[in-house]
């Protein structure tokens, strides 16, 4: 399978068709924006996304905040020019189409310029871990989160906690393994959540997509943002590669 055939391929439309859309978009409406389907991907799509996690191998970015993560990241600019797949994958109008049907909201893309558009993280090393945070959006509007599961050899957990911000409803704790295929998706500033530490041997890969309902963001978020991820995630390289060298 071509890369151009995963974003709407036969096989993608035959997954996206056989799921019970009414019946998901009525939990994930209960859960407060949050959703998690264990087979999601048809399990070729999954092997060659497995695939692209060795060809972004050494794009790995390792960060270690005190108190808050500890992991590798490779951003979108990277996965662009070393496994694009992910990116076809993300830009399928099937799938965007099938979320915001799950949604009810007008989906966009991410801009080009944000390294979270699509982006994997590594969890290979004892502790890695990611602490309790929501996906704060520093857009106009709304950004929603796809968690795709792809490789986990771990005992690492997504620890989640719905409705933490709604009134007068009683917050609900949750917490799964993400198998390789499955899907998490969630609106990124209404779920609390962490990845809890790995352990020595392990191996947890997993990708993420990011959707927003307004792509535009004022200058000095944007920059807010980029250190963020500068520190945080990605490296300058990767955030600011345009700047630095004209290519990543």
């Amino acid at each position: 399978m071509s890369a151009s055939a995963v974003r709407d391929g036969p096989a993608l439309l035959s997954c996206l068709n056989s799921l019970n859309l009414d019946g998901l978009r009525g939990e994930y409406a209960r859960q407060g924006a949050f959703l998690y389907v264990e087979n999601f991907l048809p399990a070729e799509i999954t092997a060659q996304l497995i695939a692209a996690v060795g060809d972004v191998a050494g794009s790995v970015n390792r960060n270690y905040l005190p108190g808050h993560k500890q992991g590798g990241s490779v951003s979108r600019h990277a996965i662009d020019t070393r496994a694009p797949v992910i990116a076809e994958l993300y830009r399928s109008s099937a799938l965007l189409e099938w979320l915001q049907q799950l949604t009810g909201e007008r989906l966009q893309l991410s801009p080009p310029d944000d390294p979270h558009a699509y982006a994997l993280y590594f969890y290979t090393r004892p502790g890695d871990y990611i602490g309790w945070h929501y996906d704060t959006s520093y857009y106009a509007g709304r950004r929603y989160t796809l968690l795709l599961g792809l490789i986990d050899d771990s005992s690492c957990r997504l620890d989640y906690q719905l409705h933490t911000r709604e009134t007068g409803t009683s917050v609900v704790s949750g917490s799964i393994k993400i198998a390789p295929g499955g899907l998490v998706v969630f609106d990124g500033d209404a779920l609390r959540h962490r990845i809890t530490p790995s352990l020595p041997g392990e191996t947890r890969v997993s990708l993420t997509f990011e959707y927003v309902t307004d792509p535009r963001m004022h200058p000095w978020w944007r920059l807010i943002s980029n250190m963020k991820d500068a520190f945080g995630y990605f490296g300058f390289r990767q955030v600011f590669h345009r700047f630095l060298s004209g290519r990543e």
